[in-house]
């Protein structure tokens, strides 16, 4: 882990993801990226008139201004941080600094939700779920404690969670998180008998790592639902976060029956990451 990319607005979410990106930098000796875009249109920045040129420069400034303030942090102390402003808030931007920089994750605060509302559709933090190639880390409260050691990987063990499998399994090891497998069974989603669940995951954990070395590890529980089936294993585990998968542009994974993983994402309270397939 040796670079993170932080994209903030200036809120007091963002500072709870500053802070959780720099308890992970402190672990690891990384630097810290943060990205603020700037809410410009291309008609504004690339004006000839001197008016709107002005405008552009005076919200540059403006952001750099917040930024000295927002940096001035004791919790930052002994890191290496680089403040960045993107003209443009085009949210694939994110993706493409991540990869300049060969940033090996994307911590970003968000709101969370209630009711019917939906914490990452039609957001900011949404818009670079779909686009970020690197794993994204949502958190949605002050980070209290950031040494994450119990974290929990909910799949369906079809061949399609397989990349998002290896992809998690890579990250948890570079963080030393302890990685929970588990399968819920429920009327909600595609109901399999015993025989049918094992007979899945091992050819799931074959493909995945070429042996059964670790079919003792999956965690097999019954729910009435899947989201709740994966929330009440964390619960009973003491995990720290949630991985879950995402379809990139087409949003947050449904390779559960329905919007699982964005039921996940919207109402666990612990942090969630995500993981492209």
């Amino acid at each position: 882990m040796n670079k993170i990319i932080v994209p903030v607005d200036f809120s007091e979410h963002s500072e709870f993801a500053l802070e959780a990106a720099a308890g992970i930098a402190h672990k690891f000796g990384a630097e810290l990226i943060v990205l603020h875009m700037l809410e410009l249109s291309n008609a504004i920045v690339s004006s000839a008139n001197e008016s709107l040129q002005q405008e552009a420069i005076y919200y540059l400034k403006l952001a750099e201004q917040k930024f000295d303030d927002f940096l001035d942090k004791p919790y930052l102390e002994g890191l290496k941080v680089h403040p960045i402003v993107k003209q443009f808030k085009v949210w694939s931007e994110v993706n493409k600094v991540a990869t300049e920089n060969n940033a090996q994750l994307i911590v970003m605060g968000s709101q969370g939700a209630s009711g019917i509302k939906e914490v990452l559709v039609g957001s900011n933090t949404q818009k670079v779920v779909r686009y970020a190639d690197v794993p994204v880390l949502v958190i949605k409260h002050n980070p209290i404690l950031m040494d994450f050691e119990n974290g929990v990987f909910a799949s369906d063990f079809s061949e399609e969670a397989i990349a998002p499998y290896l992809k998690a399994k890579d990250t948890f090891n570079s963080l030393g998180i302890f990685m929970h497998l588990v399968y819920v069974n429920s009327p909600d989603g595609s109901f399999r008998s015993s025989s049918e669940i094992d007979q899945r995951v091992s050819h799931f954990l074959e493909k995945a790592d070429g042996d059964l070395r670790h079919i003792d590890d999956i965690n097999v529980v019954s729910d009435y639902s899947i989201e709740k089936g994966i929330l009440n294993f964390a619960n009973v585990i003491g995990a720290d976060l949630i991985a879950v998968a995402t379809h990139g542009r087409k949003g947050l994974a449904h390779f559960f029956e329905g919007s699982v993983s964005e039921d996940i994402a919207n109402h666990s309270t612990l942090p969630v990451m995500t993981f492209k397939i």
